[in-house]
C-alpha cells in the first residue's frame, strides 16, 4: 500500500536495527529457559539481575545503533524511525525473556498464548488503520512502526505481570559480578550472531546507501526476501529440534553421522523442491503478491531462494558444530562471510543494483553452507558417502528437468507447481532419500528425547 520505495525505507532500518540485535540478549533467554526450567526457586533472584542487565544492554544497543546510524549519515526522518525500530527491538527482547520465565515454569499455554500476542494485536490495529478510515490520509510506513510499538508494549506489560505475579519480590539488582560472569560466558555465542547478523542483514542496507534510488531498490530487494525469510522459519525449525539431540548424542559420545545425514537429507530435498519452483514459476509468484516491479524482484527471488539451499545447510551443520562447542571455528566463518558478502555488495551493487545484492547474498550462504560442511567433516571425519551424492544428484536433475518442462505448458500455474511438487516427493522415495523406516526413527527418537 505505501510503494516500494517508502517500504524499502522501512525494510532497510528495521535489517538496520537487527544488526546490533544481539546485544540486547546474549544469550540470556536461552539460559534463562534452562535454569528456571531446572530449579523454579531461583526466578526471584535471576529476575532482578536479569532484567537490570537486559536495561543495561539496552542503553548500549541503543547508543552504539543510532552512533553508527550518526556516522553512515541518516537523515532526520530516518534517525526517527529508526529510533522506534530500536525501542521496539528492545520490547521484543524483553518480552522474549519474560517468556522464557513462562515457559520454565512449564506454563506452557501461557507462553503459547504470549506468543502470538503481539502479532494478533498488530493485525487489528493493521486492519483498523488499511479498512477502518480513521483518517483521510493515506497510510504511512510510520504508522505500520507505531502499530508494532503498541503492540509490543501492550504484550510486554501483560507478560511482566503475569511474571512478577510468580515471584517473592521484585527489585532490580545491579549485580556487577555477576553481569561479568555471565557476560565473559556468554560472548563467543554472541559474537557468532553478531557475524551471521552482518551477512545476513546488511543487504538491505547497503543497497539503500550506495545507490540513488536506493530506498526504492530496497523495497524490491524486500519484495523477494520476504518468500526467503519465510521458508528459513520452517528450516529453522530443525535446528531447534536437533540442537538438543546433538548436545546429548556429543556428551555420550555416540556416532551422529546418521543423524546428521537423515536429516540433511529431510531438509536438503524440500529446499531443492522449493528452489527449483522459486525459479521457474518466479514471475507468478511476485505477480500473486504484488503490483509494482515484479519483473526485477522475481529475478531477485531466483538468486535469493538459490542461496537458501545454504541456510539450509547452515541450519544442520551449524546446529551441530553450536552442539560441539566448536565455536572459534564458527566465528572464523562466519566473520569471512561478513567480509565476503560486504565485499560482494560493494563491487555489485553498483553495476546490477537489487540483483547484484542477491547475487552476493547466494554466495555468501552458498559458501558458509559448504564451509560449515568441509569443517564438520573434518571434526567428526564422516565418510564420504557415494550412494547419497549418487541419490541427491539424481534427484536433483530429475526435480529440476520436471519442473523446467511443466514451466512451459501453458496451464494454471499453481496446478503445475503442486504436481512439480508431488513429483518431488516421489522421487525422494525413489531415490531413498526419504524412507518411512528412517523418518519414523527421526520421530521416535525426538518423542524420546522429550520424554526424558
Amino acid at each position: 500500500m505505501v510503494g516500494a520505495s517508502e517500504f524499502g525505507f522501512y525494510f532497510s532500518l528495521l535489517n538496520f536495527s537487527l544488526l546490533l540485535n544481539i546485544i540486547l540478549d546474549f544469550g540470556i533467554t536461552n539460559f534463562n529457559n534452562k535454569n528456571i526450567s531446572q530449579n523454579s526457586s531461583i526466578l526471584s533472584k535471576h529476575v532482578s539481575s536479569i532484567v537490570a542487565l537486559k536495561i543495561l544492554l539496552a542503553v548500549v544497543y541503543a547508543v552504539l545503533s543510532l552512533s553508527a546510524a550518526l556516522i553512515i549519515g541518516y537523515d532526520l526522518r530516518q534517525l526517527g524511525i529508526l529510533g522506534m525500530l530500536i525501542f521496539n527491538q528492545v520490547l521484543l527482547s524483553l518480552i522474549l525473556y519474560l517468556r522464557s520465565n513462562i515457559s520454565g515454569l512449564q506454563m506452557f499455554k501461557t507462553d503459547s498464548m504470549i506468543s502470538v500476542l503481539d502479532r494478533f494485536l498488530m493485525i487489528i490495529l493493521c486492519g483498523i488503520l488499511i479498512w477502518g478510515n480513521v483518517s483521510g490520509i493515506s497510510l504511512k510506513i510510520e504508522w505500520f512502526v507505531l502499530a508494532q510499538t503498541v503492540s509490543y508494549v501492550i504484550t510486554a506489560l501483560i507478560a511482566l505481570i503475569l511474571v512478577i505475579s510468580k515471584t517473592s519480590f521484585f527489585k532490580l539488582n545491579f549485580d556487577f559480578r555477576f553481569f561479568r560472569v555471565f557476560l565473559k560466558k556468554s560472548y563467543p555465542y554472541a559474537l557468532l550472531i553478531l557475524l551471521m547478523a552482518f551477512y545476513n542483514r546488511i543487504d538491505s542496507v547497503m543497497l539503500e546507501r550506495l545507490l540513488p534510488d536506493g530506498k526504492e531498490q530496497a523495497g524490491i530487494y524486500a519484495q523477494a526476501f520476504r518468500i526467503l525469510e519465510a521458508a528459513s522459519m520452517f528450516a529453522y525449525l530443525f535446528s531447534i529440534l536437533l540442537l538438543p539431540m546433538f548436545a546429548k548424542m556429543i556428551q555420550k559420545k555416540q556416532n551422529v553421522e546418521e543423524l546428521v545425514k537423515l536429516s540433511f537429507t529431510l531438509i536438503i530435498v524440500p529446499a531443492v523442491l522449493v528452489m527449483t519452483i522459486c525459479h521457474f514459476y518466479n514471475e507468478e509468484i511476485m505477480s500473486l503478491m504484488y503490483w509494482e516491479h515484479v519483473d526485477a524482484s522475481a529475478i531477485t527471488l531466483s538468486f535469493l531462494m538459490t542461496g537458501f539451499i545454504g541456510i539450509c545447510t547452515t541450519y544442520i551443520f551449524g546446529t551441530l558444530l553450536t552442539s560441539n562447542g566448536s565455536l572459534k571455528q564458527l566465528n572464523i566463518m562466519a566473520a569471512s562471510g561478513m567480509l565476503l558478502n560486504i565485499g560482494l555488495n560493494f563491487i555489485l551493487i553498483p553495476h546490477l543494483q537489487v540483483v547484484g545484492s542477491a547475487v552476493a547474498s547466494m554466495i555468501t550462504q552458498i559458501f558458509t553452507g559448504l564451509v560449515q560442511l568441509i569443517i564438520a567433516w573434518k571434526l567428526f571425519k564422516f565418510r564420504i558417502n557415494y550412494k547419497l551424492l549418487i541419490s541427491l544428484a539424481v534427484f536433483v536433475v530429475l526435480s529440476y528437468s520436471l519442473t523446467a518442462w511443466l514451466s512451459t505448458f501453458d496451464y494454471n500455474w499453481i496446478l503445475m507447481v503442486g504436481i512439480s511438487a508431488l513429483a518431488g516427493l516421489i522421487f525422494a522415495f525413489a531415490t531413498r532419500l526419504f524412507t518411512v523406516k528412517s523418518i519414523t526413527a527421526l520421530i521416535k527418537e525426538r518423542d524420546d528425547e522429550e520424554n526424558l
